[in-house]
């Protein structure tokens, strides 16, 4: 209800829940506030137990990021992004998000646009681009949109 959705649901269950976030055009019930220059919102269901609890246990969408400053890699354990503690107000442990031993792991989500009927976007390559691309080209027949 916060997304206009014009994929077939089977699509939707092929990438989510996992490590893809899917950029979609933004319902006028998402809180004006979030994105609010920009038509589009990312849209995540992570494949961790916790976090999916978390979600089902709140009335609305979770505005999260990444517990890490930009462009570094990203983080799979509260010790890791240690340093941004004190500019926190909540930290929840949720155990280990991925192997801490995969640098693919620490690539975050593939970030996919797929906000134009029949095309897809890679914003961000992430952990999951082959599987998420063979998906999206081969078994949905959507095509790249040229930059």
């Amino acid at each position: 209800r916060y997304c206009r959705v014009n994929v077939p649901d089977e699509l939707l269950r092929d990438l989510l829940p996992g490590p893809v976030t899917l950029v979609l055009q933004r319902s006028e019930e998402l809180n004006k506030d979030l994105n609010p220059f920009t038509s589009l919102v990312g849209v995540r269901i992570p494949d961790h137990p916790f976090v999916r609890d978390l979600a089902r246990a709140c009335s609305g969408p979770l505005a999260l990021t990444s517990a890490n400053i930009s462009c570094q890699a990203s983080t799979l354990t509260v010790s890791e992004f240690q340093d941004l503690w004190p500019q926190l107000s909540l930290i929840i442990d949720g155990g280990p998000i991925g192997d801490v031993q995969s640098p693919e792991c620490r690539l975050g989500s593939t970030v996919v646009d797929l906000s134009v009927s029949g095309k897809f976007t890679i914003i961000r390559p992430g952990c999951a681009l082959t599987s998420t691309v063979e998906i999206l080209r081969q078994k949905y027949g959507l095509i790249p949109e040229s930059s």
